[in-house]
């Protein structure tokens, strides 16, 4: 049998990566060829982020293979799955990452990889694949390698040593979910790898303070990956996840993506996705955790009763809704922990209160002019010139403040 050319190989591989959203790329340290070498991390990133100046910055998505000894029930490339398979040399990647940067294609490489054989042999391909890169070719663009938790600690760290960051998937929000769907993969043997690379990471960062010329590593972190909705698993239970990973291994990030119906799907997945939204939200409180200091029991308590996030809100204004009493908030004495919880304030616009009210008295006016809008921030804070009286406490506040419903027209100019 013939072996397919190069670009339908491509065409194959890069399709099996799509599942993968965990490959942004925001931390790493900044590098650029001025001083010989190919390539540059230059710019707020790579994949999905944008330049200063908005250009937004991709770089190639792939699979080493799609080929798996595994067999994940949500996976599309499990063993039993009947998908077209392909397989790359770890030379044929770096030859495609090195020719569609030269064609202002790319700036870096994202690489994952069914196992084939062990997880050994083929965490062996991946850092292999790497290495051709920087020793061989001088690149000096951004590197994110998947690794896999089954294969040896020492080839895990090797791949650090050259990639800007690395990942290992979580799969799925419980270890009781990821018994039933992945019966190959053992959660203990996971978390045991983010907590070696965890380490990693930190004794190198402790060797560059001491010794100019310490090796990196994964200078841009780790990242790890959720399936929402392919198990029974809620949004509380989730958020209550990423927690633990974020205080445990110093994660990065941690990416959500919605379970999509695969062909021929075993008979213990869901037979419809869950909506777009409930990813959404989930990104909307990890973002509420990382940056407005939301506690996770904060989060929670914002789910209804089946453990899961309002679709028609965002997870910050069902809190508020349901802790009234914390509000209107007096924006002219109120802590910037307080004003972190009223609904349409956003970071930036905190600081820019706290900043003003050092100077003047602020007004309604001048609440709308550090602000985007208004609309939600009204309800929720009170100034010199403005009290919501009995605004705050209305039964149908929510109704009033969820976004309209609205259909678009096709052929709309």
């Amino acid at each position: 049998m013939s072996r397919p050319p190069i670009l339908e190989k491509l065409k194959i591989l890069a399709d099996a990566a799509k599942y993968d959203a965990s490959c942004a790329s925001s931390g790493t340290t900044r590098r650029n060829s001025m001083k010989g070498g190919i390539g540059s991390t230059e710019g707020m990133g790579i994949c999905h982020a944008y330049a200063p100046d908005g250009r937004c910055i991709s770089l190639l998505k792939v699979l080493l293979t799609n080929h798996c000894i595994f067999d994940c029930h949500y996976c599309i490339n499990r063993k039993s799955s009947n998908v077209r398979r392909a397989r790359f040399t770890p030379q044929e990647v770096a030859d495609l990452t090195l020719s569609f940067y030269r064609r202002n294609y790319i700036e870096g490489l994202f690489l994952s990889s069914g196992i084939i054989k062990s997880g050994d042999h083929t965490m062996e391909m991946i850092v292999e694949t790497a290495r051709i890169l920087r020793e061989e070719h001088d690149f000096r663009g951004y590197i994110h390698l998947k690794t896999i938790p089954e294969a040896d600690p020492e080839i895990i760290h090797r791949a650090g040593l050259y990639a800007d960051r690395v990942s290992i998937n979580v799969e799925l929000p419980t270890d009781a979910g990821l018994t039933r769907l992945a019966p190959d993969k053992d959660a203990r043997q996971i978390e045991g790898a983010l907590g070696k690379t965890s380490s990693d990471i930190v004794e190198a960062k402790d060797a560059k303070k001491r010794f100019r010329h310490a090796p990196r590593f994964a200078p841009a972190g780790q990242s790890t990956q959720m399936i929402v909705g392919a198990d029974a698993a809620s949004d509380a239970d989730i958020v209550g996840r990423a927690s633990r990973l974020y205080d445990s291994f110093g994660l990065r990030r941690v990416y959500y993506s919605a379970f999509s119906p695969i062909p021929d799907a075993s008979a213990v997945l869901p037979l419809k996705r869950p909506p777009l939204i409930r990813e959404h939200r989930l990104y909307q409180s990890d973002w509420l955790m990382r940056f407005y200091d939301y506690r996770p029991q904060e989060i929670m308590q914002a789910t209804g009763v089946d453990g899961n996030l309002p679709l028609d809100i965002d997870p910050k204004l069902a809190w508020a809704l349901k802790f009234r009493e914390r509000f209107p908030v007096d924006v002219n004495r109120a802590s910037r922990e307080d004003l972190l919880r009223v609904p349409g304030l956003g970071v930036k616009a905190v600081q820019r209160i706290l900043a003003s009210r050092r100077h003047r008295t602020l007004r309604l006016d001048d609440v709308a002019r550090l602000t985007v809008s208004l609309t939600k921030v009204r309800s929720f804070i009170c100034t010199v010139d403005w009290r919501p009286t009995l605004l705050t406490d209305r039964a149908d506040l929510r109704s009033l403040l969820a976004p309209k419903q609205e259909q678009l027209e096709l052929f709309a100019a």
